[in-house]
């Protein structure tokens, strides 16, 4: 068994004889002596092999990635590279042995390879082999590890749930699997252990948890996946604030313990319309300070045909006050700016440059008084410039929300600080123009507040619930909420949902039955690992820290699947395909 570590060894370590095991990493023959990169998951050690060695002509066949085993003596270096953790020492050979034998790479296995993505998620298995990506498995161990010393410390439970489910469709598009014993009947793959969570709070866990995985087939980005993995917490006799409180002590014990970081506890809150008013997101990254204002009063008596007949028709007049950087955006950029808004829906931007001379889209058409109330009320300096969408509020805010990103990465304006807040207070409801109906914004189990349970059938676009999402740098790292164990709460909910009885019964019927035997009050929340992993290694792209991802299109470059099955299969499973 290997038992010593590469980068274990360091100068303290000379005069002593080792086995070593590893990749051939990089072959260098100088003046006769053999030099060797040895790596392992570790990192790299230099391993020297002289010419009266009985090893030396077998040292000379070997490539890259060749897996080898030595044996030798450590020895202070002579010429020391101080970039290497053991830098200032090389292992002197006595014994060489090629474990295996390596083909030629498809690219270089090295953390500044030029190899595009998809080579190196066709050849995944030599990807990991990186020390970049190395660090960040070995990282996502460590969260994993902090998060059940943490939750074992509190007297939770880790329950794991079933991965062959019923389908019930209220969120994103089950993976379905089709079942060879009972034809024609489909599993589900889980979007997440929900329903199953709630059944321990009735079976009496008490506090579960679980390192769930979890499918959604729905469109993909770079920080989402097909399958992903989240850290599912469930607890009873619990409201709100005692399930914050478990959450964001997790949260700092993880940052201490993987960044050294000290998170200022208890997280700032946002209320839900706050964070769609100021940031035009339900996920604010507060890392930068530039917020949305309403501008609308301003032109309640303007001129100006957009503005009049936007306001007219429900509308509303929002801005970002880009601070000392007029000069930065010439006409083109502007229009560019521009065309970016237009794929949010918007109609179109206008802007003003603050000077002594006010220019602009809209120079020509502002009175004197909004503009002296535009200046008050933005607090505006020269070379200022504000940026003005007129639209339909949802339209103006999300289109808002995302110049206000884009302007933050462009102009340098995000901080390298973690940024850690709750939003709390959600819509109990969102409408769907596809149904025509309301539906339940995160899942028919999501508890109302207690002052809008009378609205759930009477007043659904101002009907809040006990929902809450914890924001890292604007990304929503986990949600969860306080659910109904009311039995009359819930058959009020399902009738707001428009769900017919026959509904429920298909898709909750077990679930609902289990509410009827004495249902604690109970909550919870779920993490998503991999957004968690990602923000703590400080990067952009999920699939760094997953071990084997899919593409953004959902494809494995690897084991090339999905792929097509063989016509028996179907035939057993009673499939057709139709083309």
């Amino acid at each position: 068994m290997k038992i010593n570590n590469n980068g274990k060894f360091n100068i303290k370590n000379v005069d002593e004889v080792v086995t070593l095991y590893g990749w051939v990493a990089k072959k260098r023959n100088l003046g006769g002596l053999i030099f060797i990169d040895l790596r392992d998951r570790s990192g790299i050690i230099q391993l020297v092999i002289k010419p009266e060695n009985s090893c030396y002509n077998l040292a000379e066949t070997l490539k890259n990635e060749y897996v080898i085993k030595v044996v030798g003596k450590i020895a202070e270096r002579e010429s020391k590279n101080l970039n290497l953790a053991t830098g200032e020492i090389e292992v002197i050979v006595d014994n060489l042995e090629i474990l295996n034998t390596s083909i030629d790479i498809p690219f270089s296995i090295t953390d500044d390879t030029t190899a595009l993505e998809d080579t190196r998620l066709k050849y995944r298995y030599l990807d990991l082999r990186r020390s970049e990506l190395q660090n960040k498995m070995i990282m996502r161990h460590k969260i994993t590890f902090a998060i059940r010393e943490y939750l074992n410390k509190l007297d939770f439970l880790e329950i794991e749930t079933p991965i062959l489910c019923k389908s019930t469709p209220e969120g994103a598009r089950d993976y379905l699997v089709p079942s060879r014993i009972f034809n024609g009947k489909f599993y589900a793959l889980p979007q997440s252990p929900q329903i199953f969570k709630q059944l321990l709070m009735v079976g009496g866990m008490e506090r579960y948890f679980q390192i769930a995985k979890c499918f959604r087939d729905e469109d993909l980005r770079a920080d989402r996946q097909p399958e992903f993995t989240q850290v599912d917490m469930e607890m009873s006799f619990v409201d709100e604030n005692d399930v914050m409180t478990t959450v964001e002590g997790l949260i700092a014990h993880v940052f201490k313990e993987i960044k050294n970081i000290d998170i200022e506890l208890p997280l700032k809150r946002m209320k839900y319309d706050d964070a769609i008013n100021y940031y035009g997101s339900d996920k604010p990254d507060l890392r930068f300070d530039m917020k949305i204002n309403d501008i609308t009063d301003i032109f309640k008596d303007t001129e100006f045909t957009i503005f009049k007949d936007n306001i007219s028709n429900g509308g509303i007049i929002n801005c970002l006050v880009v601070k000392n950087s007029a000069d930065k955006f010439s006409r083109k950029d502007l229009d560019k700016l521009t065309d970016f808004i237009k794929t949010y829906n918007a109609k179109g931007l206008a802007y003003l440059k603050i000077d002594n001379e006010i220019s602009g889209s809209i120079a020509k058409v502002i009175k004197e008084n909004e503009l002296n109330e535009l200046k008050d009320k933005l607090n505006l300096e020269n070379n200022d410039l504000v940026l003005i969408i007129s639209d339909k509020k949802n339209v103006t805010k999300q289109a808002l929300g995302a110049l206000r990103l884009k302007l933050g990465r462009d102009l340098n304006l995000i901080s390298k600080n973690y940024e850690l807040l709750w939003v709390v207070d959600f819509p109990s409801f969102e409408y769907s123009e596809e149904e025509k109906r309301y539906v339940a914004c995160h899942h028919p189990f999501t508890s109302p507040k207690d002052s809008d349970v009378d609205k759930l059938l009477t007043d659904k676009a101002n009907c809040y619930s006990k929902a809450y999402d914890i924001v890292i740098n604007g990304y929503e790292a986990g949600g969860g909420s306080i659910r109904i164990h009311d039995q009359e709460v819930q058959n009020k909910m399902f009738e707001a949902l428009e769900l017919t009885e026959e509904q429920i019964k298909e898709k909750f019927g077990f679930f609902v039955e289990a509410l009827k035997y004495g249902t604690p009050p109970h909550g919870g929340l779920a993490l998503g690992l991999d957004r968690l992993v990602m923000l703590l290694t400080d990067t952009d792209n999920i699939r760094d820290v997953i071990a084997f991802p899919k593409t953004a299109s959902a494809n494995d470059l690897m084991s090339e699947c999905p792929n097509v099955v063989d016509e028996k299969q179907l035939k057993e499973l009673g499939i057709k395909i139709q083309n």
